[in-house]
């Protein structure tokens, strides 16, 4: 059982929350994407409302600990200050030490404290006891609403929780385990995965784990042409992992033997280069040019993914159908989107796994129209895989 934030007294209380705000941010300090910062104001909001003050811990990019200003977390205090403008937030340019106990000391009651990112110190990820016992120090109350990080055993994930007496998950972590767990442990049938992104060695635990569960698995991207070559076709310029081949066709067999529907495209869209304005062509998949590459699944096959999907109970999806990015190469991540869609609104569950096609959903404007978008790309595919979350059972003691 792992206690929620509505189960913590936070009245008076300066509560520790670690977010998830590693948002994508342009040249000029533009934040182009607010989803996960957006995702964790419930928490936020809720903590301020119950008269507590919030102070936040989170990482952004990959400064390899040490002080990176092109990572630091100002732009997100400045965006939280536009979303969130009847709450005072105050930056902090430094997330341990006196000058960091004093700020959060100063901070006006009821106020979000942002703290400068915590991957500035490289004891964060090496999960250092005395750096945990630092960050501890700021506050009362822990909570930890960051799931894209719960994979993780860091200094804030981990560590910091043998420091605090009140532990607890923000609503958006309860929400991704409860959505991912329940779509495992508990799905309304027929449970359908979906599974994309460019290569087979990243999902191999996650489609084996899901065998144990699912009725159909759609296969779609870069990974589905090592699955075509296992199968013995020609696939041009295609990505292959020649070195997985063997394993797709283990895979293949498994799934025949314990009755789970192993779906391939039968067509795709080829290219004569990986680029946006490259020449395309839709062909079958077992007439693909030696000089083409395929770059997105046919029309007929996400025809055929579709009315799967539309019939199912329980849907997950991970990975995109091609390069979603290329406009050219869209229309595959596309049909699949508003299938879930469709799905959704005939009452089946529909979850997308994070990463790319949660960006993908996002920028089709049908993120609202699943039930559930997860924010954690990494933390997702290990928790359908069945692994557990060092972020997560720090939570359950």
């Amino acid at each position: 059982m792992i206690p929620s934030i509505a189960d913590v007294d936070c009245s008076g209380k300066r509560v520790v929350v670690r977010v998830d705000l590693n948002v994508p941010i342009d040249q000029s300090g533009s934040i182009t994407d607010d989803t996960r910062i957006r995702a964790c104001l419930p928490t936020i909001v809720h903590i301020i409302d119950e008269g507590g003050t919030a102070i936040l811990l989170s990482h952004l990019g990959r400064p390899k600990g040490s002080v990176d200003k092109r990572y630091s977390l100002q732009p997100v205090a400045d965006h939280l200050a536009e979303l969130l403008p009847t709450i005072p937030i105050v930056f902090v340019p430094t997330c341990v030490g006196p000058e960091a106990e004093a700020a959060v000391s100063a901070a006006p009651s009821g106020s979000i404290v942002l703290m400068e990112n915590v991957r500035f110190f490289a004891e964060e990820e090496a999960n250092d006891d005395a750096f945990a016992a630092s960050l501890a120090r700021l506050g009362n109350v822990y909570c930890n609403d960051a799931f894209g990080t719960a994979h993780r055993a860091h200094a804030s994930t981990v560590g910091i929780t043998k420091h605090m007496a009140t532990c607890c998950a923000g609503f958006l972590m309860l929400s991704e385990i409860r959505y991912l767990g329940q779509a495992l442990a508990t799905p309304k049938r027929p449970l359908v995965a979906i599974l994309g992104g460019s290569k087979i060695s990243g999902k191999i635990d996650v489609i084996r784990a899901l065998m144990e569960s699912c009725d159909s698995i759609l296969v779609g991207g870069g990974m589905m042409f090592t699955f075509l070559k296992a199968k013995g076709l020609d696939v041009g310029s295609s990505l292959v992992e020649e070195d997985r081949i063997e394993l797709a066709a283990e895979l293949m067999s498994q799934a025949e033997l314990r009755g789970v529907s192993l779906e391939l495209p039968t067509d795709t869209v080829v290219a004569d280069r990986f680029a946006g304005d490259a020449s395309h062509k839709t062909v079958d998949v077992d007439s693909i040019p030696s000089s083409m590459m395929g770059l997105d699944i046919g029309p007929a096959t996400a025809h055929h993914y579709a009315s799967i999907i539309r019939i199912a109970g329980t849907v997950v999806w991970n990975g995109p159908m091609g390069v979603f990015e290329f406009p050219a190469f869209a229309s595959g991540t596309q049909q699949i989107a508003r299938a879930l869609s469709d799905a959704t609104e005939r009452g089946a569950t529909t979850i997308v796994g994070g990463g790319d096609s949660a960006a993908a959903i996002t920028q089709m404007g049908l993120a609202s129209a699943v039930s559930h978008v997860s924010t954690g790309g990494g933390a997702s595919l290990e928790f359908l895989e069945g692994k557990q979350l060092p972020g997560v059972v720090a939570l359950q003691r």
